[in-house]
């Protein structure tokens, strides 16, 4: 990305210029220090606040410049500096090392503090809608993201990048979940991917679960949203088994009810799949996709109706695919699933983002409604 590059050419050009109070490195005096690595820990786009550790050998204090001031703004002896700028834009962060000889070295680092506004402008009733009741069927449980916040008794996050027990969450994944990257405002959920650098990853997002909280077996489930685009970009509603502390991934059974993979003209195909243990990962599925447009003009359905026998998939109320599920080897998909819904960025499958992508992105969710045969 962008970024990379910009670090890249900064620290290439540093090397050549190098302050004239140092020495060269064959020819250090005693107490001269030498060997300085700046590395920026995380960008917070919504406090406009970067985190930095410096680090050099025979350093004994630490400064920090912006821009071209002549003063420091900080100074220590640990390297470490957390600074929040009045406002967002693209700024030079020098740190200089200094060591007992008074000698310094220094080196700049880049950092953009820009945010561009999303692109998604579609109004909430703009695209399909479902019914809160169904002839044979009675609402089971339900969030229309009224209000202003998460409902903490029905969702919980994921948060980090899966290390170190599954880093990249499984996926190659390139994005730290925070559970600031999720709100709900406006009678929806928002969840956004951003480009911004906490630690190793350079990209944040939302993961939220219903595990131990909300969980059912059969039933129909609908899910209005609007979804994102990009390359890399990788947008999921989804479901796994109550079961996965004690068997693991698949034999726990996963059913995604949308997953779609932006960038290269197909943000207008979703997918829809099953994925179980039958002595090793399985998975099947098939794909729907809209004959105008892309699933980011406009909110759509996307529901699954499971009984005893079947699971289908339905965008907008139209069937495209169904998976029969009484197979004893399918024996996985008879217990209680909870939901989850997330914005991947980069993997194995969508690929990573490239020049054309924008940030932020987003995944706004109208509501989930599930519901189960009357009694």
């Amino acid at each position: 990305m962008l970024r990379s590059y910009l670090y890249l050419i900064s620290s290439l050009v540093l090397l050549f210029m190098m302050n004239n109070c140092t020495k060269e490195e064959n020819n250090l005096s005693e107490g001269d220090p030498y060997d300085l690595l700046v590395e920026i820990l995380t960008i917070d786009l919504n406090n406009n606040e970067v985190t930095l550790q410096a680090l050099a050998q025979n350093a004994t204090l630490y400064q920090l410049y912006i821009e071209n001031d002549v003063e420091p703004i900080d100074a220590n002896t640990s390297g470490f500096f957390s600074h929040i700028f009045d406002e967002p834009g693209i700024y030079n962060l020098t740190v200089r090392a200094y060591g007992s000889s008074g000698r310094y070295v220094k080196d700049t680092k880049l950092v953009e503090l820009i945010t561009e506004q999303p692109t998604d402008t579609i109004p909430l009733d703009k695209g399909y809608f479902t019914p809160l009741e169904y002839d044979g069927y009675e609402l089971m449980w339900n969030d229309e993201f009224n209000g202003n916040s998460i409902s903490s008794s029905s969702w919980s996050f994921e948060l980090g990048n899966g290390c170190p027990a599954n880093c990249g969450w499984g996926n190659s994944e390139l994005e730290y979940y925070k559970s600031e990257n999720a709100w709900v405002a406006d009678s929806v959920l928002t969840i956004e991917a951003r480009e911004e650098i906490v630690g190793s990853n350079s990209y944040t997002s939302a993961r939220m679960k219903t595990q131990a909280k909300v969980s059912f077996q059969y039933g129909r489930v609908d899910i209005r949203a609007l979804l994102p685009k990009g390359q890399g970009i990788w947008p999921a509603l989804w479901m796994m088994g109550n079961n996965i502390a004690s068997v693991g991934w698949p034999k726990c059974g996963e059913i995604d009810i949308m997953e779609m993979i932006g960038g290269n003209g197909r943000e207008n195909t979703v997918h829809g799949t099953i994925h179980y243990d039958n002595n090793g990962h399985i998975f099947t599925g098939d794909s729907y996709t809209l004959s105008s447009e892309n699933f980011y003009n406009a909110y759509h359905v996307f529901s699954i109706i499971w009984d005893d026998s079947t699971i289908k998939w339905y965008v907008d109320d139209n069937l495209y695919h169904q998976e029969n599920i009484s197979s004893p080897d399918r024996s996985e998909f008879h217990q209680e699933f909870f939901f989850l819904l997330n914005l991947a960025v980069g993997g194995e499958w969508p690929g990573n983002p490239d020049s054309s992508t924008t940030f932020p992105q987003r995944m706004k969710v109208d509501y989930i409604r599930v519901f189960q045969l009357a009694k």
